[in-house]
């Protein structure tokens, strides 16, 4: 099979086109996958950069975001069959291989149905932007109707889902874009206050749309000073969720003086964890916004699509930090 590997940590160069045995089923359990799509993502960009997650897991391919068919089931395989369709996140850290290939091997524990509704390059665009921002606004921040939500990025990956999730739950959103393109995709995926970061000061702006309360809940897709400055957006006794180290030296006097709730977001944990009940919530997560996807209640916003060879001209792409939506990987049939 065709596969793209990372030799290296380091630039795009390291990502190399190679010829590869195709995986096999080595536990009862598992599903052999063709994949036609692969989400890619900013962690993606990461692990190339910095290496990935465990030690001597070199060449690696990553990617944890894949759609394909089952072509095959292993002995004790209930769920699925040959010729259905699924949807992951799975693999890509160093670990399990990723999906920057034409086959895959995943756990039957791991996939679920894909969405009638979207394409296999919408499908793979989808499951880790969907679990990171549905584990952050509903069991992170535990967010409930009629609450106010501040999203950063609302344009991003994670934003522009997030933004949709805020709106199921009966929240009302605000968020922050660079473009007013970007203003554009987010109002219509129902974002009420549409903040243009490089116009207006998002914590002026916050405020006098809250009519100085703060936000009940504030979403962090950025970091850095972005994070340290909406602890000043969000009310007393909100939720801040950030999906970043915050990193050394931050004052936490503004989230102590307002009893905020910081919470902190890695939907990788249950892959680097080992946990199979949290996997089994992320799987969850999957299945029904597979229903509301089926309903026309949420949408993914694919902005860029590469083949499978141009999957460093992927990651060029994301590194410089203009995408909207998501960048997929299409593997031919």
């Amino acid at each position: 099979m065709k596969a793209v590997v990372m030799t290296a940590a380091g630039g795009t160069e390291v990502l190399e086109v190679r010829s590869l045995p195709e995986p096999r089923i080595r536990r009862a359990s598992q599903i052999k996958v063709r994949l036609k799509a692969a989400g890619v993502n900013p962690l993606d960009t990461k692990l190339r950069k910095r290496g990935v997650f465990f030690e001597n897991a070199l060449p690696a391919i990553l990617g944890c975001d894949g759609a394909g068919v089952v072509t095959e089931v292993g002995s004790s395989v209930r769920r699925f069959k040959p010729g259905d369709a699924v949807w992951f996140c799975n693999g890509g850290l160093g670990g399990e291989p990723g999906n920057y290939a034409e086959y895959t091997v995943v756990e039957e524990a791991a996939a679920a149905l894909k969405p009638r509704s979207l394409s296999f390059v919408e499908a793979a665009a989808a499951p880790l932007v969907l679990i990171t921002a549905w584990e952050a606004l509903y069991d992170r921040a535990r967010l409930k109707p009629g609450q106010t939500v501040l999203v950063h990025g609302g344009a991003g990956g994670v934003g522009h889902v997030a933004i949709q999730l805020a709106r199921l739950a009966g929240a009302r959103v605000c968020t922050t874009v660079g473009t007013m393109e970007n203003a554009k995709l987010a109002r219509g995926l129902g974002a009420e206050e549409i903040i243009l970061y490089s116009k207006r000061d998002f914590v002026v702006a916050v405020r006098e749309w809250t009519q100085g309360e703060g936000v009940s809940v504030a979403l962090d897709t950025i970091g850095g000073e972005v994070f340290r400055r909406t602890m000043g957006v969000v009310a007393h006794y909100g939720d801040l969720v950030t999906l970043l180290d915050p990193g050394s030296g931050v004052s936490w006097k503004e989230a102590r003086n307002r009893n905020l709730r910081i919470g902190f977001e890695l939907m990788l944990t249950p892959m680097l964890a080992g946990f199979p009940e949290a996997r089994r919530h992320q799987v969850i997560i999957l299945e029904q916004c597979a229903r509301w996807f089926d309903e026309g209640r949420l949408k993914i916003h694919v902005s860029r699509t590469f083949p499978l060879e141009q999957a460093g001209a992927a990651h060029a792409l994301l590194e410089t930090g203009h995408m909207t939506g998501k960048a997929v990987l299409t593997m031919e049939p």
